[in-house]
């Protein structure tokens, strides 16, 4: 493959990209089909870092709306993605993809704590960073912790997979008229909750002008195609 766009990217994967057509948990053929592509892309020597959420296997917000206590709900769903980011490791190393993954919460029989010089370091040398537990804090969502991490890791853009081909004035899945962007700015994301990222995640992207590349993980190719900069999916970019 030939050299990519990008020097360094986040890539931000929903936890329920991993469950595949599941509607919970982990489903490995789901897993190893997307990371096939991911070890693909990192052979070019396009450095990554990726974010994954823990929806598949529980949500704080949720479980808080019925009754649980908020902080202790994300702290569980902290937990959740990193057993989603062991499972994305064993999928990467399976297709010969170096990788390490960090955790914002300590438990280092199971991985690295997240320490932003050795994390720039392993992408230096090509390795593939899966960073898990969010920001370590309650109150924050994965998506936060992504933005948080692609300026921290100075990426060149926020690569945001989801399971539609980018970002739609309403729901896509639910009205046939939803009508699509192929570029939308961080304010207009915001004004009318486009729902991309949550508004902390757009805020902090916009106040250091970082892109969202916002397209269908389902779609064979497609991180290859946002890698090297074709017109896919929606970005969201500067007002």
């Amino acid at each position: 493959m030939t050299k990519t766009r990008y020097s360094r990217i986040l890539l931000k994967l929903s936890g329920e990209a991993l469950a595949g057509e599941q509607q919970f948990g982990i489903h490995p053929e789901a897993i190893g089909q997307f990371a096939k592509e991911i070890a693909e892309v990192a052979a070019t020597g396009l450095q990554m870092a990726l974010v994954i959420g823990g929806g598949n296997i529980f949500r704080g917000m949720a479980a808080s709306a019925k009754g649980m206590d908020r902080a202790q709900g994300d702290y569980m769903g902290m937990l959740a993605t990193v057993m989603n980011a062991l499972a994305v490791q064993d999928a990467l190393e399976k297709n010969g993809c170096d990788t390490r993954v960090m955790t914002a919460l300590s438990m280092a029989d199971v991985a690295e704590p997240y320490i932003r010089r050795r994390a720039l370091r392993h992408m230096d040398k090509g390795r593939v960073v899966i960073c898990a537990a969010g920001t370590g804090n309650p109150y924050f969502t994965t998506d936060s912790a992504a933005a948080l991490r692609a300026l921290e890791l100075k990426c060149d853009a926020i690569f945001k997979a989801t399971k539609v081909d980018g970002v739609y004035d309403k729901d896509p899945l639910k009205y046939p008229d939803a009508v699509k962007f192929d570029t939308v700015s961080y304010m207009e994301t915001l004004e009318k909750r486009l729902g991309v990222m949550d508004s902390t995640a757009i805020s902090m992207a916009r106040d250091n002008n970082l892109p969202i590349i916002v397209f269908n993980l389902y779609k064979e190719g497609n991180i290859r195609r946002a890698a090297n900069g074709e017109n896919i999916g929606t970005t969201v970019q500067g007002d």
